[in-house]
């Protein structure tokens, strides 16, 4: 029988993402950059929220238990980025997972509660909140498209893109093939529809974006769940956000 490793290199030989190498930025690339959900709840050891999942008797935290290298290489690209981006007083936007205890997100559990430090930047980010390139925006669902709606009909990201006139976006974040790829998808059909102009590109960096891993083994014992293999689910959120027209590439840099 084929193993794991096996089996995901002739999947992923299947349904190849063909990543672009490089994405050059220069002073006039019009671009900014949007993170998704870098908080501690899904990326700091420890700061997950100790939750039941479906009325389970599993209790099960949504953040990292140890070290994981996909999620500690996120964090440092996405830090590295915003960085380079805040440096260059080029547009930032961050989303913060934010949700009110009394409003679930079915069919996840109850996580990021506002008010907590779940529902913070992770520390190697926190920076951002005293920078003037950065907009903060919390969002209690999935898609940041939809968490950027004000009451009055506006859109906070829509705003954000036409006051900064930004022709390209590149996105970082967690979960790659949930939060990352939902507002993916739908920053590019509010592109198509001419919603977002000027906006060209939606570029996902890989090397910026991770997922949380939940075995089989584990899912089982759970009520309600499913098993999300961590390194094969990545590589299906970049898979998709590709065929809905975003660009993936494993390597930015930028021309002084």
């Amino acid at each position: 029988m084929a193993n794991h490793e096996t089996i995901f290199d002739e999947l992923k030989k299947q349904i190849p993402v063909d990543e672009e190498e490089s994405l050059i930025l220069n002073r006039d690339s019009s671009v900014g950059l949007v993170i998704v959900d870098v908080v501690n709840g899904f990326c700091t050891i420890g700061s997950g929220n100790m939750v039941w999942f479906n009325f389970s008797k599993k209790i099960v935290t949504l953040a990292p238990t140890k070290h994981n290298e996909q999620i500690s290489k996120m964090v440092e690209e996405s830090a590295k980025l915003a960085r380079e981006f805040c440096d260059r007083k080029w547009p930032v936007l961050a989303f913060i997972d934010s949700h009110h205890p009394d409003i679930p997100e079915i069919p996840y559990p109850p996580h990021c509660i506002i008010g907590t430090e779940e529902a913070e930047l992770v520390p190697a980010l926190k920076w951002l909140e005293s920078e003037n390139c950065a907009t903060l925006r919390r969002k209690d669902c999935i898609d940041g498209f939809v968490g950027s709606m004000e009451k009055d009909g506006s859109n906070v990201f829509v705003d954000w893109v036409k006051e900064k006139q930004i022709k390209v976006i590149v996105v970082v974040g967690i979960c790659t093939d949930i939060c990352v790829f939902d507002f993916v998808a739908t920053a590019l059909s509010a592109r198509n529809h001419g919603v977002l102009s000027p906006l060209e590109d939606v570029v996902v960096y890989s090397r910026g974006c991770a997922t949380f891993d939940l075995p089989l083994h584990v899912a089982k014992a759970i009520k309600g769940a499913q098993a999300h293999p961590q390194e094969l689910m990545h590589h299906v959120g970049l898979y998709m956000a590709k065929g809905r027209g975003a660009k993936v590439v494993s390597k930015i840099s930028f021309e002084t």
